[in-house]
């Protein structure tokens, strides 16, 4: 802690100083204050004083101050000025605490903002940098009611949703295939000078070049070519798309190379990068982008990540974070009593590609995840073991609904995931037929919902085969007869320029096979742009498909370019999903959308024009917690020297928990960057500044409820309300 404490001697930079002098000059209250005070605790009462006195006018906002969303008042419901007021209040009431920065990799982070202040306005020290300067300017001028944000109307943000084409645009999808055919022919060229060896891909007798290339036309509509051709180096990614990187952007992907990140973009996908970039393609692929193209950051962190969501880490015979015990430390992971996921021995536990972003970077980092897909095989003795794990479902109390996924559940080969499917068959049949043995209140729930997650309609749609339809569809109906009512295919469209017409037609070949499609978005920087997550929303709609998450994204400095920050997702729910609000009358008419899956695109059109709304707002914007569970219902509780906010969040009080989470404290997180990095890097990509303001008043954010169509559907009869496969510990640790 005394080497915290060394940092108030750090003097301050001129840039520092200048900020400090612009905020005591537009704060004459706070200069007093600042220049009576004869150390830092007097600073403190005296600014609480102040900041108090203002809040008791109104006393809605004192409320919530002392009791937060159990004072039965919505953050929603106070005046923009007591957002600041609060956040000022809660700044003092957590002074002096030091929190644990994974950021860091542990080190100490120490947030006493109002100490920082009073040390740079009497010693000219403290350390504390523009940023965060920057944000008290900001948090001082909300409090006076000078920095008001500005609720955009219908109109803006139709405008600034234009700004973003889709891959269905006819001008996209001529794009698109100028690089298909440049990357044709770099793999024809490649081919014919041997550079390329493969068994079934390969040119028989003497072939013209259009004859080649009409082959490779062929190959292109299969997954297992897209597999097999994908770029694996820095060289060849760079060469497929034109050499059009540059210089430092090859250096970065060099330097991933070295410390054993891999590259794994397929040649479908890759596609979807512009070369050539019209006026109405500027910036338009940046999301997809940032997907392939790896940052400085996550390569300097790359063998230091940590897991995230520390349930995933598993010792075997002992619980997870959650209170869990598990059959297999890498097969099955779970947060909730209700679902757990299934990750199975199969290829399936690879992707069609690595996101940067990817939330098991560090089963990279130590191998456990890679992309020998040959390995990847299921051996002789995985179906002995799924046989076990599907026991784990059959005698468990809570479990009702399966998500298999990965990697990537759809990377499973047909035989493979049917046999994973017939042995969930069985599985809920075992659990129904046990259940008629035990009397009413003693049932155990039985199984509901079976989820796929998959990223293969986007990153691969030609893996959506009929072969794989068909064993979709037989699986539904069978399934429906013993109780499964809900089949939900769970995708991660990323960026509307994702939505091409393969993708598209690839949606509608799985909704044909009756099962609902859903998306989870993550919130990255690029993909925060404005108007960039209604557009997406809308477009998803237009082919089908229901936005289910909207993700904060998550991970330490590794992910610190993708990082967009919580108030940005809470200003974008607020003054952007609200354009396609659905009313109770409608909301209830979607809740029967999973057993009309089917007809899923009349179902959507027909709420959006009785409504007359642009898309249907049905998913949260969440995190998911390091703890357990997700949630946005946070306050901002501190901030570091650099500017970077310290959040505390509560637990998602409408989800279904694990017991342990009695014993939990609330869960403080530490931002990877501060507002003002984030600005910085939205005026790089060209965005205008005045379109976001406000953004720094987001300082407190509350859950969102989940949508009915997401509930469960109820049992004909009561569940036992014991929990099995637990193990809570009389005094948890976890925070």
């Amino acid at each position: 802690m005394s080497e915290v404490y060394e940092l108030d001697k750090i003097a301050l930079s001129v840039k520092s100083r200048k900020l400090l002098k612009k905020l005591l000059k537009e704060n004459e209250k706070l200069e007093e204050i600042m220049v009576n005070a004869q150390n830092e605790t007097e600073a403190l009462v005296g600014v609480k004083n102040w900041i108090y006195e203002l809040l008791e006018k109104n006393p809605k906002a004192k409320k919530y101050y002392e009791e937060g969303n159990e004072s039965g008042v919505s953050f929603k419901a106070l005046k923009w000025s007591d957002y600041a007021a609060i956040r000022i209040l809660d700044y003092i009431k957590n002074a002096g605490r030091a929190f644990i920065d994974l950021n860091l990799h542990g080190q100490l982070a120490l947030s006493n903002p109002i100490k920082l202040i009073w040390l740079a306005a009497h010693k000219g020290t403290g350390g504390a940098k523009p940023y965060f300067f920057e944000d008290m300017i900001h948090l001082f001028r909300q409090l006076r009611g000078e920095d008001e944000r500005h609720i955009p109307h219908k109109e803006e943000i139709f405008e600034w949703m234009e700004r973003y084409p889709s891959g269905l645009d006819p001008r996209i999808v001529k794009l698109r295939q100028e690089n298909k055919d440049r990357i044709i022919n770099i793999f024809i060229d490649k081919i014919d000078e041997g550079e390329i060896n493969d068994s079934k891909y390969n040119f028989e007798g003497e072939q013209t070049r259009d004859e080649k290339y009409n082959k490779m036309l062929e190959w292109w509509n299969e997954s297992a070519f897209h597999l097999r051709f994908a770029v694996r180096s820095p060289d060849l990614l760079n060469e497929l798309l034109g050499h059009s990187l540059d210089p430092d952007t090859m250096n970065i992907l060099y330097d991933a190379e070295k410390v054993g990140i891999p590259f794994f973009i397929n040649p479908y996908y890759l596609s979807l990068l512009h070369v050539r970039v019209p006026y109405y393609a500027i910036g338009a692929d940046l999301a997809i982008r940032d997907y392939i193209i790896y940052s400085r950051q996550l390569i300097e962190e790359f063998g230091h990540i940590s897991a995230w969501e520390k349930e995933d880490i598993v010792e075997p015979g002992k619980p997870n974070a959650a209170g869990w015990l598990l059959p297999s430390h890498h097969n099955i992971h779970r947060r909730y009593p209700e679902v757990a996921i299934l990750i199975p021995d199969t290829m399936g536990r690879a992707c069609g590609g690595l996101c940067s972003s990817c939330q098991r970077m560090f089963d990279f980092q130590d191998g456990r995840l890679n992309f020998n897909l040959r390995k990847l095989m299921p051996d002789e003795t995985w179906d002995q073991r799924l046989e076990k794990l599907m026991d784990y479902f059959a005698n468990d109390s809570q479990l009702k609904d399966i998500l298999i996924t990965g990697g990537d559940a759809l990377m499973s080969a047909d035989q493979s995931l049917e046999k994973i499917l017939n042995e969930i068959y069985k599985m809920a049949i075992k659990k129904n037929e046990a259940n008629k043995e035990k009397p009413n209140g003693e049932k155990y729930a039985e199984i509901i919902r079976v989820r796929l997650g998959t990223r293969l309609p986007i990153y691969l749609p030609q893996r959506i085969t009929d072969s794989l339809l068909k064993i979709l569809k037989d699986f539904k109906n069978k399934a429906l007869k013993i109780g499964i009512e809900q089949f939900v295919i769970q995708t991660h469209f990323e960026s509307p320029m994702e939505i091409t017409p393969e993708a598209k037609q690839a949606v509608h070949k799985l909704i044909s096979a009756g099962w609902l499609v859903t998306n989870q978005h993550v919130f990255t920087a690029s993909a925060s742009r404005r108007g960039h997550n209604p557009k997406l929303r809308k477009v998803l709609n237009d082919i089908g498909v229901l936005p289910y998450y909207t993700f904060t994204v998550k991970g330490y400095m590794e992910n610190n370019h993708m990082f967009a920050p919580n108030s940005r997702a809470v200003q974008e729910s607020i003054e952007e999903k609200t354009l396609g609000n659905i009313n109770d009358t409608n909301s209830d008419k979607i809740k029967n959308f999973p057993s009309n899956a089917e007809n899923m695109l009349e179902n959507i059109e027909s709420i959006r024009d009785s409504s007359n709304i642009p898309f249907l707002a049905t998913d949260r914007n969440v995190l998911n917690l390091p703890g357990v569970g997700k949630s946005l219902s946070f306050r901002v509780i501190g901030i570091t020297r650099y500017g970077r906010r310290i959040l505390e969040f509560e637990h998602d009080a409408t989800r279904f928990h694990s017991p342990i989470i009695n014993q939990m404290k609330n869960v403080v997180i530490i931002e990877s960057k501060s507002i003002s990095e984030y600005l910085r890097q939205l005026d790089d990509m060209g965005e205008d500044l005045t379109e976001y303001g406000g953004i720094y008043g987001y300082s407190i954010g509350e859950t969102e409820k989940r949508m009915s169509i997401y509930e469960y559907p109820e049992y004909d009869y009561k569940i036992t309300e014991e929990i099995t496969n637990i193990e809570i510990p009389e005094s948890s640790a976890a925070a």
